[in-house]
């Protein structure tokens, strides 16, 4: 059998919904979601068979204009990741591209795209492989705006394919993987049929409970946190004792994470080891700890540690 396989990098402004889709396209949880902008930090691989097509997803940071260190390794990750796919896929919020052209523009029918959606496109141009839009949440717009936008977006930049989904529901989802399995090279598979993602599980593990600390802490929880996994040992029984260490940057920003009594330090444990549980297959026994780094956004080891460039500036 004639075998295809390529890289297909989801880039676009945070909270497009490139986390969302990717976990729908593999069928399994491999990166955090969560309402808080920016939550993915480094390029995450989702592997996908489709026919004799193994499509490998890469959910990058979402790009933004950046103010801080961390900000410029995160857009150099996404950039980098999509000047190495076979395909770039832009994804747009249709709700909030719409939206926010509005708001932009003062009337009902805008007739350019956001700032930050030309200054992707302005960026994409620049990448010399193909590229498809990805039109999400087109569920919550009406169909003469969404065709108005998608009639902008191919005005501003070549798109070989759009697709139009709501990834959180999974329409459209289909459509798109039989198109983009076909545009794949020749060549054989990456990685094994069974496999989903790349990523080791004891760094799933420390995303799962970074992310249930954006749920349960919100806008209260500063960015300058991240969990890593210290320990993963595994017990006769087929159970796992892991041990997870919640860095933050300031000894208030610890009193914030652990809580009245532990109280919140203990439903973030309880939510990520629920979670872990369910992508690990097997029993877990999670021990959380909370310490303070300062300055570890001015630590090159600490960004080789979630998988990004250190920026010299």
């Amino acid at each position: 059998m004639t075998t295809r396989c390529g890289f297909v990098a989801l880039i676009g402004a945070p909270n497009a919904g490139k986390s969302t889709l990717i976990n729908a396209l593999v069928g399994a949880k491999i990166s955090i979601v969560s309402r808080k902008a920016q939550t993915t930090r480094a390029a995450i691989r989702g592997v996908v068979i489709e026919g004799d097509a193994q499509i490998v997803f890469v959910d990058t940071p979402g790009l933004f204009a950046p103010k801080r260190r961390l900000d410029r390794a995160m857009n150099t990750a996404a950039w980098g990741a999509a000047s190495d796919a076979d395909i770039d896929a832009l994804l747009i919020d249709a709700r909030a591209e719409i939206s926010s052209a509005r708001d932009q523009a003062q009337s009902q029918l805008p007739s350019a795209l956001t700032e930050g959606t030309q200054t992707i496109l302005a960026a994409l141009k620049q990448t010399t492989g193909p590229k498809v839009l990805i039109l999400n949440k087109v569920d919550l717009v009406d169909r003469p705006n969404l065709l108005a936008l998608a009639a902008r977006l191919n005005a501003a930049a070549t798109f070989r394919e759009t697709f139009m989904l709501a990834a959180i529901k999974g329409d459209g989802v289909e459509r798109m993987k039989q198109t983009l399995a076909a545009m794949m090279p020749p060549g054989p598979w990456h990685y094994p049929e069974d496999q989903i993602a790349d990523a080791p599980m004891r760094a799933l593990a420390a995303e799962i409970t970074r992310e249930k600390l954006f749920e349960r802490l919100h806008d209260e929880l500063p960015y300058q946190t991240t969990v890593e996994t210290e320990s993963w040992n595994d017990l006769p029984d087929g159970s796992a004792r892991i041990e997870q260490t919640i860095y933050v940057s300031r000894e208030s920003h610890k009193k914030i994470v652990i809580g009245e009594g532990g109280r919140t330090l203990k439903s973030i444990g309880s939510a990520a080891r629920k979670e872990i549980i369910e992508a690990n297959e097997t029993n877990i026994h999670l021990f959380l700890f909370v310490k303070v780094r300062e300055n570890w956004l001015d630590d090159p080891e600490r960004y080789r540690a979630m998988g990004l460039e250190f920026p010299k500036k």
